[in-house]
């Protein structure tokens, strides 16, 4: 047991029990682990500093262990020298960048999660067929950045609220198409689309929804437990959209109380020490070690039942980037 855990430990004799509801799916998608991988096998194969544009994912556990393994974390691309790797975040970029990156000759590697990158070829269709995009997203946020960065200036128009979606007046209402950032609440989002498609029947939506697999499994596996739970805790970064929509979804589903942490260091122990029934679960971008750390903590201190409730499950992978494979291979031979 870690010397902090040890001296947090109340005596035995005043242990009190606590139920744990786990959360299933949680933690890494297969989108943030390609990402990781791909700064891993960067600086595996080409040495250390690998530069990374942005945080590859919204964890700062993630982003400090990558640190010490080699990897630079810069927000533009400008900070990165011509004759080092550059990596792009799982978040996606505007077309500029790597655009950039090839005038400069500079080795780069796109660690954006394919899932963004379909959203982003589906905007592009829509350029083309003359549409103008609807982008529901939260403004500031990578993902959002890099796909309207996809086409040019005024082609596409940010939806963040479900009053946005009531009030927007588009130049040509009848010919319209809609794309969303990938990591929203799952309910929020259907709102709002069903707002724009009652307002503008023949706006063209995603051929399959935009929201990703691993987005919605979470919030389901939430759901699932939320009204057993007096308090909800969530493992993730203030920056992590899809961290953020998991505290929404679990107040709104019945938790009595849901807070998002960092990692057990976190933890307000007054309001775990007020409450009988605890749901766990853990945004896509945070690693299953800080799960296994909130459950070390909580044993410390409290006689810990830990039942997990899986609501499916996932089997997706997707691959490395070919220049890394061809390497590694190569390494291999």
């Amino acid at each position: 047991m870690s010397a902090t855990l040890e001296r947090n430990r109340p005596d035995d004799t005043a242990r009190k029990t606590k139920s744990v509801l786990l959360a299933a799916p949680r933690g890494f998608c297969a989108g943030v682990d390609r990402a990781i991988q791909i700064v891993e096998k960067s600086i595996e194969a080409y040495g250390a500093p690998v530069y990374v544009r942005h945080e590859i994912v919204h964890n700062r556990h993630v982003v400090e262990r990558l640190v010490e393994l080699g990897a630079v974390f810069v927000e533009e691309l400008e900070e990165c020298p011509d004759d080092r790797p550059v990596v792009f975040s799982a978040h996606g970029v505007p077309k500029s960048v790597p655009a950039a990156a090839q005038a400069r000759n500079m080795n780069y590697l796109d660690a954006t999660c394919p899932l963004v990158s379909k959203v982003h070829v589906e905007a592009e269709k829509h350029a083309a067929a003359g549409h103008h995009i609807l982008l529901i997203g939260h403004t500031g946020h990578p993902e959002v950045i890099g796909t309207m960065g996809q086409l040019p200036a005024g082609t596409m128009t940010l939806i963040e609220t479900e009053e946005d979606a009531r009030n927007i007046q588009p130049l040509d209402p009848d010919n319209l198409a809609l794309v969303t950032q990938t990591t929203l609440s799952v309910d929020d989002t259907a709102e709002m689309i069903a707002i724009l498609k009652s307002r503008f029947p023949s706006i063209a939506l995603p051929y399959k929804e935009d929201i990703c697999y691993a987005t919605t499994n979470r919030q389901m596996a939430v759901k699932a437990i939320a009204e057993r739970c007096d308090l909800m805790l969530v493992l993730g970064s203030v920056a992590s959209s899809n961290s953020k929509r998991l505290v929404e979804v679990a107040a709104k589903a019945g938790a009595n109380d849901a807070m998002l942490i960092s990692s057990h260091d976190s933890i307000d122990w007054a309001k775990v020490d007020a409450a009988d029934v605890i749901g766990l679960s853990a945004g896509a971008s945070a690693p299953e070690y800080l799960t296994d750390g909130v459950l070390a903590a909580l044993r410390s201190r409290y006689d810990v039942t830990c039942e997990e409730v899986e609501v499916t499950k996932e089997k997706v992978i997707f691959r490395l980037p070919r220049q890394l494979t061809l390497l590694q291979d190569a390494a291999e031979a």
